[in-house]
């Protein structure tokens, strides 16, 4: 069997989070009030403490979507891309892609933002393979609901799929996350690599003798 390395995107791979840069593109664009920027301040705060209900949040979030041009979505997100998210690549994300695909590892990004970003970086890095949360969308529009999720054991059972479809050995692979809210993923992969760990992963990293990476 075939081994692999994955990535999660805010705060590994990525300096910052997308989350709150797309915020504050759509707020530097006068598509977002005062009121929704705190909000979406509110949210990354709970985030980071790992007790904010992602599943409610994204549902919300895509029903208010119902009806919107997903080419609009498109052209908007290549120009946030460019602006403001391929700075934030970290040189030691690249470094460890090529280390493992030089070693023949199959390499994938698994991030719980929506297939417009995750994509947007997965090119960027030369990464072939993206597991992500994806918008449903029906003639070229949003239907309002979430066609998947990749969060929490949401983002295992993707991994998984994707395992059994490549004939991978979880077991051998290895993932790369920041946040405690992705611990389901890292217990099911033998490798399992705390970057610049959140508070509560960092303590758990080092209680279960996890490697421990800062990429800033």
């Amino acid at each position: 069997m075939r081994t692999a390395a994955f990535f999660d995107m805010d705060h590994t791979v990525l300096r910052k989070d997308t989350g709150m840069s797309w915020m504050r593109f759509l707020r530097r664009r006068g598509e977002l009030s005062g009121a929704g920027m705190a909000r979406a301040v509110w949210w990354s705060l709970l985030y980071k403490a790992a007790v904010l209900d992602m599943e409610a949040l994204a549902t919300r979030l895509c029903a208010e979507l119902e009806g919107d041009d997903e080419a609009e979505m498109i052209a908007k997100c290549d120009v946030w891309y460019a602006a403001d998210v391929a700075p934030m690549v970290t040189p030691a994300a690249r470094h460890a892609a090529a280390a493992h695909r030089a070693a023949g590892d199959v390499i994938v990004l698994a991030t719980g933002a929506t297939q417009y970003a995750a994509l947007a970086v997965a090119r960027g890095l030369g990464i072939e393979h993206t597991l992500c949360s994806r918008l449903e969308v029906d003639g070229g529009r949003f239907t309002g609901r979430l066609a998947a999720m990749c969060f929490g054991p949401h983002k295992v059972t993707l991994a998984e799929r994707f395992a059994a479809e490549h004939d991978i050995d979880l077991a051998r692979s290895t993932f790369y996350s920041d946040s405690f809210n992705d611990l389901p993923m890292l217990e099911r992969v033998g490798g399992a690599v705390a970057v610049n760990p959140d508070v509560r992963l960092w303590r758990h990293a080092r209680r279960r003798g996890w490697r421990i990476e800062q990429w800033a």
